[in-house]
Parts: structure tokens; sequence; C-alpha cells
């Protein structure tokens, strides 16, 4: 990796790892053979067309054969799904003997005790350093389950908690227009 003369790699981890993230795990198949990795990466794009992207390390060895097929799944981890990203963020022997999996509409896997699951073709790649930006265009979407998703943050899983109602019996701030916002302008 390049970096400027006097950048401090570890602060940038340590910054960045302040913004926590959700767990995924991407899955996709080379011929009959499921392939997947961990990836807090993940975010919605655009909503017209719908968009999303992920970003695989240059160095993934299940990037290539994902990116081969032309579609891929994104399954989002539910909090007690920490044994699956361990298993999906390790390299090795083969990780669905660990989890069960059913095939998306493209053919990827949708794993068993996922949050909720978006399916995509690739859409565009792009390289952006030691990583690329892969962004899909989403083809199918699964139900969700009402449980806390996987989180991480500072270096380590992290968990959500309810917060206590307000004097309107209100628990949070419900965004259901994030992605439309508006004025555009006032998050970026």
């Amino acid at each position: 990796m390049t970096v400027r003369s006097g950048f401090d790699a570890a602060r940038f981890r340590t910054v960045l790892g302040h913004f926590c993230t959700g767990v995924t795990v991407v899955t996709g198949v080379d011929g009959e053979r499921p392939v997947g990795f961990a990836c807090q990466a993940f975010a919605a794009l655009s909503l017209d067309p719908p968009l999303v992207l992920f970003c695989p390390a240059r160095s993934s060895r299940s990037w290539p054969v994902i990116e081969r097929a032309g579609h891929f799944c994104v399954n989002v981890l539910a909090e007690g799904q920490r044994a699956v990203s361990t298993v999906f963020g390790t390299a090795g022997a083969d990780k669905f003997d660990a989890v069960g999996w059913t095939p998306s509409s493209t053919g990827a896997p949708v794993l068993d005790g996922a949050l909720t699951w978006v399916d995509c073709t690739v859409e565009a790649v792009h390289e952006a350093g030691d990583h690329h930006v892969v962004v899909g265009r989403v083809v199918d979407l699964g139900e969700h389950r009402d449980e806390r998703p996987l989180l991480f943050f500072r270096g380590r899983y992290a968990a959500t908690s309810t917060s206590p109602p307000d004097d309107r019996g209100w628990t949070g701030e419900v965004l259901d227009d994030l992605l439309t916002w508006p004025r555009q302008s006032d998050w970026i």
C-alpha cells in the first residue's frame, strides 16, 4: 500500500473504526460451488434505479469468482450470527460446511438465519486503492426478520439497545426517507 509520507495508517483505522457498520456476507456461485466472504463495507446507493455497493479487498479470492458469475447476494447478518461472520471472515476451508443456505433467484446463496438479503447483478466495478467498489443492481429482496443486526464498532462486534421511550412513547426517530431526503444538499 502506498501512503503519503507521514500518513498514520493505524490512526486512520482507529478513526474510521468509530463509524459503526453492519456485517454482511456476500455470496455467489462458481458453477455448483458456493463462495462467499464477510463484508462490512456495504451500503444502499440509489433508489432509482435500485443500486447497492460493497467493497471487497483486491486480495479477495472469492470476489473474482463472484465477479465472473455476474451476480451476488448480500446477506445481512443478525446479532446471533457472530460465528457465521467469523467463518466467512477467515480464509480456508469450505465456509458453507458451517451454515445452511438456499439459492436466491440468481442462484447465489441466501444464508440460513440472515436478517434479510439483497440479490443483485454486477452493474459496475471500480478499482479504489487496495479494494474494489462494486455496484450491484438489485433484482430481488428478502423478507426481514424482527431481530437485531450484527454490528461492528471499534474493532469488535457491537449490539444495539432499545432506547427508553420519550414522553410521547417513541423509542427513536424513524428516517423512512433517508435515501430520498427532500434536500439532498443537507446530507452532502
